[in-house]
């Protein structure tokens, strides 16, 4: 049990350098208001607006999109919620000082990233019915992510986290027939 501890220990110290490091580096450079702007267009809005466009211009296949979006992000909600309580990891910005905060959180907890699980899941689905959005919503995802370190909101592991359970809803989705590639 004392090495179980202390490898957490150390996972956590390093995960707070790394946080730090990110901050520090971006800290008085025009990074930290693309980031700041970036982390905004993630607080949903942006996926509204895919949405609406995929039911205004994508046809059947975009009202599809936009249905099966609207039900994972109900899904991902849901997920991010129960976690986000369960687990009560205190952010980055709160444990320790040495942060530069730009962007005030949303919640008070930190682990997963929500921001980051919903432009996952929400990219997932959206480049399935329309693949060339990847070219659009793949680096917008990243830098989503990104921001939430950069930022000091988030340690990388509730990104990674965050990054694995949009993922997986999205397959879960999959299996479960909520996408089906010969619905149209």
């Amino acid at each position: 049990m004392h090495l179980n501890t202390n490898v957490f220990k150390a996972f956590a110290a390093h995960e707070w350098h790394w946080c730090e490091r990110a901050n520090q580096r971006a800290h008085g450079t025009r990074w930290v208001p693309f980031f700041g702007f970036i982390s905004r267009i993630g607080d949903g809005w942006v996926w509204y607006l895919l949405m609406l466009m995929l039911l205004a211009f994508g046809g059947a296949r975009g009202a599809v999109a936009a249905l099966h979006m609207a039900a994972l992000g109900v899904a991902s909600l849901a997920l991010y919620k129960l976690v986000k309580h369960l687990s009560k990891r205190p952010r980055p910005l709160v444990r320790r000082t040495g942060l530069h905060l730009t962007v005030a959180p949303l919640d008070e907890f930190s682990f997963p990233s929500g921001h980051t699980l919903h432009a996952v899941a929400f990219s997932l689905v959206a480049c399935h019915y329309f693949p060339w959005l990847a070219l659009l919503l793949v680096p917008l995802s990243l830098c989503i992510a990104a921001s939430r370190v950069v930022l000091g909101l988030h340690y990388p592991s509730d990104v990674a986290a965050a990054i694995f359970m949009g993922s997986g809803l999205y397959w879960l989705a999959r299996l479960w027939l909520l996408i089906d590639t010969n619905l149209i």
